[in-house]
């Protein structure tokens, strides 16, 4: 087991009426309020009049930023950096799911800096202070809730980062499971693969840590026993909040203590059809996770044999292989190419993915991959 240091600074408000105090916790930060919001749907649940109105309760002046993409990109943060600054913001409130909140942790980085915020995902910038930020969830997905992570890409740059910094992690999160109702039942069951994504990104990392990993197969087991459960009863609040709840245990530190690292290989890899083609990040998920196992499966059959008998009570790799396909199946996300719209039989297709794989230098950190990896992996995801 490796040396660790547990931390989590997030304090967590869980449950029915969790942003009623929103206003006057809010307050403690300072008056003025850079409210970030994105496409619409925190307003089509009703999130935003019941936070808005406990805003204005407090006396708070409340500027607006809306329209964050579903995959965030860093012109957004600059214009909302810039009008942090024009206001004169004493504080970010985040309302919306993991795009919205992975904005505004770079804003909040951004408005303490003069240049542009693409210099703070690259690292030329090393931010010494931040806005304090309070979240208000409202997609059950990345558990950005409750970490120092955030990521964001640069569409003209054609790359797609992860950053993480302990400046950012929010002061205050909320989580009221009412708010994720009017989540489509595609959207949930992206959110429900990206929590075991993350999961398996702990699962497959480096290090023996027996506790640590019976913890996060229980995360999945959640996932698997109420997911299906809920894209059958979207507006049932008890398993709304069951899946919420895992999705932010999944990536709050939990699943990697004990552990070196997590490897992240999947990610990278879906990150690559996310900035290209705009792939839901959880569908991307779907469709890269059983390539990355196939290309896997004689590497480190072990691992995944522990991982089937703790989840499918099989240790037959193939059988675990097609068992984890099934599960993302089942929930209704992709697992291949073709299924999102992509035909990777045009070599055109193919190779503008490799070359944005190259340019991503997509990889594990324990599990590495190189040139060669890529395209068994695209005619795996085929």
């Amino acid at each position: 087991m490796e040396n660790f240091v547990m931390f989590n600074p997030v304090k967590l408000h869980f449950g029915k009426g969790a942003t009623d105090k929103i206003g006057e916790i809010t307050a403690e930060y300072g008056k003025k309020v850079l409210l970030v919001t994105g496409q619409g749907s925190a307003k089509a649940s009703g999130a935003w009049d019941q936070v808005m109105a406990r805003l204005k309760e407090a006396g708070l002046d409340i500027t607006e930023f809306s329209g964050i993409k579903s995959n965030p990109i860093i012109d957004d943060v600059d214009k909302a950096a810039a009008l942090v600054k024009e206001k004169q913001a004493d504080v970010i409130v985040a309302l919306g799911g993991g795009s919205v909140i992975d904005s505004a942790k770079i804003i909040a980085l951004a408005a303490k800096y003069d240049g542009p915020a693409w210099d703070i995902m690259e690292e030329k910038h090393k931010p010494t202070e931040a806005l304090p930020l309070i979240a208000i969830l409202t997609l059950a997905a990345t558990g950005t809730e409750m970490n120092p992570y955030a990521v964001v890409q640069n569409n003209c740059q054609q790359v797609k980062k992860g950053y993480g910094n302990m400046l950012i992690y929010p002061k205050h999160s909320f989580l009221d499971p009412s708010f994720t109702f009017s989540v489509s039942r595609d959207y949930t069951a992206y959110g429900i693969v990206d929590l075991i994504a993350h999961s398996l990104e702990a699962w497959f990392g480096q290090g023996d840590a027996s506790l640590t990993d019976r913890y996060t197969t229980a995360i999945i087991r959640e996932a698997m026993k109420y997911g299906p459960e809920l894209l059958g009863d979207l507006k049932n609040y008890d398993l709304r909040a069951r899946i919420m709840f895992a999705a932010t245990c999944a990536l709050n530190g939990m699943t990697v203590f004990g552990k070196k690292h997590q490897d992240w290989g999947v990610h990278a890899i879906g990150h690559c059809l996310s900035l290209i083609y705009d792939v839901p990040h959880g569908a991307s998920l779907s469709i890269a996770y059983p390539a990355w196992l196939k290309l896997q499966k004689d590497r480190i059959p072990k691992r995944i044999q522990e991982l089937g008998t703790a989840l499918f009570e099989t240790n037959s790799v193939d059988d675990i292989i097609y068992k984890t396909e099934y599960l993302f199946k089942g929930l209704g996300s992709p697992v291949s190419l073709k299924e999102a719209g992509i035909d990777i039989s045009d070599e055109r297709v193919r190779e503008k993915l490799k070359k944005v794989m190259v340019k991503n230098k997509v990889s594990g950190m324990v599990h590495k991959l190189d040139e060669k990896d890529y395209d068994k992996l695209l005619e795996y995801m085929a």
